[in-house]
């Protein structure tokens, strides 16, 4: 069972990047999946929520820039990144709530770097 999060890289502002995070071991599509960011020296933040019955949560601040989807015939999750800041740089993570709501799986992250 795991999570593998790719699509990191360095953009500039402005910008877009697509994150994707493909599970192995359990289906997404009954799952709730988050993603969750981590900016340098600081700690973690919850981004967005992906529900089993394929409804979402975003942090306000993302709201309208970040989208979160999920391909259920891939085994999925993805998060659309658009309009790019420089405090949107950090590690990111997507992670699998488990019982209580607690996020009990997590992927190794990938980075996001927002510069000119």
């Amino acid at each position: 069972v795991q999570l593998v999060e790719s699509g990191g890289g360095l953009v500039q502002p402005g910008g877009s990047l697509r994150l994707s995070c493909v599970a192995s071991g359990f289906t997404v599509s009954t799952a709730a999946i988050a993603w969750v960011r981590q900016a340098p020296g600081k700690g973690l933040e919850w981004v967005s929520n992906i529900y089993g019955d394929g409804s979402t949560s975003y942090l306000d601040s993302m709201k309208g820039r970040f989208t979160i989807t999920r391909d259920n015939a891939k085994n999925m999750v993805y998060l659309q990144m658009n309009s790019l800041k420089v405090e949107d740089t950090g590690a990111y993570y997507c992670a699998k709530y488990g019982d209580a709501w607690s996020l009990e799986l997590w992927g190794q992250g990938t980075l996001v770097t927002v510069s000119s």
